[in-house]
């Protein structure tokens, strides 16, 4: 088989390939005279990008590429005109919680004045009573004196007896319910019904032909005047004949019905329905004034201290108390949304967060950024390193922490001092398919160093040379 020749282009691009690869490594890492490892490689930084918290429209820029920074300085600045007049609303409502706080502080001032009066008074009249239990005799029933339950347990006492009345009548009531219900008992009702009606009709014909009556004759007509001039008329001389005989005839129609009704409730109360609901309309009756007999009780112990007056007064005083203390908390949160404002407004100025030297810049006035974009790089100047590469027949000799020199061509004479931080384990600039000892030695390995720099010598991009200790 016959194998063409490569063109000869070819071999001259090979041959400067392997040329240019041994003079990068050979510039890269060598010996010096006194068998120290040197290298070379350009000073850099670590890089900052900063990016804005909020979004909005640029309104100045006030770094430029290759400008140095100190921490704290502005970069650049957003338009803060809708922050701005956000923060005059809550600042307004800042103001107006705290004038709702004062206002209701006087409210509470107010409310404790009126409970310190209702507690006065009420106090002043129970004096008397306070020790009236002292000399007073207890029923036979009782075996204990009276004063020997404070007030506040005779009071627990006649409430529990106020529940048990009311729950009482509730069950009377149901009772009641259930015999008006009862087949047995419908002549009865309807004999209730009819006597309750008739006895309203003959009260209300009883009352008219009363006052008809007290105006027609002679001893009565002065006094029968005044009753008339009380209710807005005036009749002169007594009353007309036929409005007496109407009356007269109504109140006797009404007798009448009444008697009939009566003769007719006292036929069906007789029955056993009727007896039934008879009898529980007496319990109902009892029941019901047990109830309020109860509660007179009740409201016969609340004095003193214990006095509704006091009572009322002090949970006006504690709803006004709540009030306060509302209004407080409103106050606390329209602060906090000033606060929050301000921290808005703060974060539209990005300042430098510490010293360097602006390597990028990608916005513009005019430009509208988001958060978390990259609108400046900033190199930092207190943590510079320099990153050289070393063959791998060398690279074994060094170790993290070892001390390194470095010199650079702006600065002859100085040296500044360097530590190595990183060895890097994995090979660069490695062909392929390395098979001998001479393509094993083209092999490198990156070492970063960090580089001392006090008096601030050094710039980002500055080629030095490092020579191993």
């Amino acid at each position: 088989m016959n194998h063409k020749r490569p063109p000869v282009p070819a071999i001259v691009v090979l041959l400067i390939v392997i040329a240019a690869s041994a003079y990068f490594i050979y510039s890269q890492s060598a010996t010096d005279k006194n068998g120290a490892l040197t290298a070379s490689g350009f000073i850099e930084a670590t890089q900052v990008n900063i990016a804005p918290e909020l979004a909005g429209k640029v309104t100045e820029v006030l770094v430029a590429e290759g400008d140095s920074v100190h921490a704290g300085d502005p970069l650049l600045r957003l338009d803060a005109s809708l922050l701005t007049a956000q923060r005059a609303v809550a600042s307004a409502a800042v103001d107006t919680a705290r004038a709702a706080v004062a206002t209701a502080e006087s409210t509470l001032a107010a409310a404790q004045v009126q409970y310190d009066l209702a507690l006065r008074s009420s106090v002043m009249q129970d004096k008397a009573l306070r020790t009236a239990d002292w000399y007073r005799s207890a029923p036979g029933e009782f075996t204990l004196p009276l004063w020997y339950y404070s007030k506040e347990e005779q009071i627990q006492a006649a409430m529990s007896e106020v529940n048990a009345a009311k729950e009482f009548l509730t069950a009377a009531e149901e009772r009641l319910k259930e015999a008006l219900a009862k087949e047995q008992s419908a002549d009865f009702i309807k004999a209730e019904s009819a006597l309750a009606e008739a006895q309203a009709t003959f009260e209300v014909a009883e009352d008219l032909f009363t006052r008809i009556k007290s105006g027609n004759t002679l001893d009565d007509l002065t006094q029968a005047q005044q009753a008339k001039l009380s209710r807005g008329y005036y009749i002169e001389g007594g009353v007309d004949q036929d409005l007496y005989d109407a009356a007269n005839a109504f109140y006797d129609d009404a007798k009448s019905q009444l008697d009939a009704a009566q003769d007719a409730y006292e036929t069906a109360a007789t029955t056993d329905g009727a007896k039934a609901v008879l009898k529980v309309r007496a319990e109902v009756s009892i029941a019901k004034e047990r109830y309020f007999t109860s509660l007179d009780n009740v409201l016969a112990r609340q004095t003193g201290e214990a006095a509704l007056t006091v009572i009322a007064a002090q949970k006006a005083l504690e709803q006004v108390t709540s009030a306060v203390e509302q209004s407080k908390a409103a106050v606390a949160q329209a602060e906090a949304n000033l606060s929050l404002l301000d921290t808005q407004l703060s974060k539209l100025t990005i300042t430098a967060p510490s010293d360097g030297v602006v390597l990028t810049r990608n916005v513009e006035v005019g430009e509208f950024v988001q958060p978390g974009a990259t609108a400046l790089v900033i190199g930092q100047l207190s943590d510079l390193t320099i990153t050289v590469y070393v063959p791998e027949d060398k690279y074994g000799a060094l170790k993290l922490g070892q001390s390194a020199t470095v010199t650079v061509d702006s600065h002859p004479g100085v040296t500044f001092i360097a530590t190595i931080v990183n060895i890097s384990d994995k090979a660069e600039f490695t062909p392929r398919n390395v098979q001998t000892v001479e393509g094993r030695s083209s092999t490198v390995y990156a070492i970063k160093l960090s580089v001392t720099d006090p008096d601030g010598k050094l710039k980002i991009g500055m080629p030095a040379d490092v020579v191993f200790e």
